[in-house]
């Protein structure tokens, strides 16, 4: 398996198609999964709000939560319309203009669909997309980036009923390859580095199928022990 950072990205504003400068920079190949960072998703879908001070910035983090789980001064944990529980619901003032705060996108799915499409288009590869994000995990320090959508790879690889190598049958294994893509894309993309599009390469072949974080990941209030 080969991680590849796609370098060169121009600046993407509102309105522009991000499978242009994807094809721009990249020699995309059969079976590859592009992942792509939320943010420019964002700047590409204006999904860009002004923000004043910290107050217009708090009411943003309210009017995008549906639920405050946690509080402690101006962090908030919360949960969005996507069925995501994150920091200050998504809202983001990094690697944009000063004044300027990025939203999660409407749905990350749907742009990973497009992105992928319209990469098929252009390069006429086909190819995955992973639409990516930077998560905390409860009860562990530090940041991983996970996957917010994708499309044409499976969000979860489901292994219960096979057999693990002393031959008992796995009654639970549920393996989430699409957040797995999106850490091992931000060992090559990182936060500092203006690289917001990585390329993975050599995946199982039979993990490729259309699929949805929101339906496969976001977990049901049902099964969750925490909310």
């Amino acid at each position: 398996m080969m991680v590849l950072p796609v370098e060169g990205m121009p600046e993407i504003h509102p309105g522009d198609e991000i499978a242009d400068a994807i094809a721009a920079c990249s020699a995309l190949e059969d079976g590859d999964v592009v992942v792509v960072t939320q943010k420019i998703v964002s700047k590409a879908e204006g999904r860009l709000v002004p923000v004043a001070d910290d107050a217009d910035r708090q009411r943003l983090i309210e009017r995008e939560s549906v639920r405050v789980l946690r509080r402690r001064d101006e962090l908030v944990i919360s949960e969005t319309a996507h069925g995501f529980v994150c920091a200050n619901a998504g809202v983001d003032l990094s690697n944009v203009d000063e004044g300027i705060a990025a939203l999660l996108p409407v749905d990350a799915d749907r742009s990973a669909r497009h992105i992928r499409d319209a990469l098929h288009a252009r390069t006429g590869r086909r190819v995955a997309v992973v639409v990516s994000d930077t998560f905390g995990r409860p009860w562990r320090r530090g940041l991983v980036d996970v996957a917010l959508g994708c499309a044409g790879i499976a969000a979860i690889v489901d292994l219960r009923g096979t057999q693990d190598t002393r031959g008992r049958t796995l009654q639970a294994t549920e393996v989430a390859v699409a957040d797995e893509v999106a850490a091992a894309a931000e060992l090559v993309m990182g936060k500092d580095r203006g690289v917001p599009v990585a390329v993975v390469r050599g995946l199982d072949q039979t993990w490729f199928r259309e699929s949805s974080i929101h339906t496969e990941v976001v977990r049901p209030h049902g099964e969750d022990l925490f909310r």
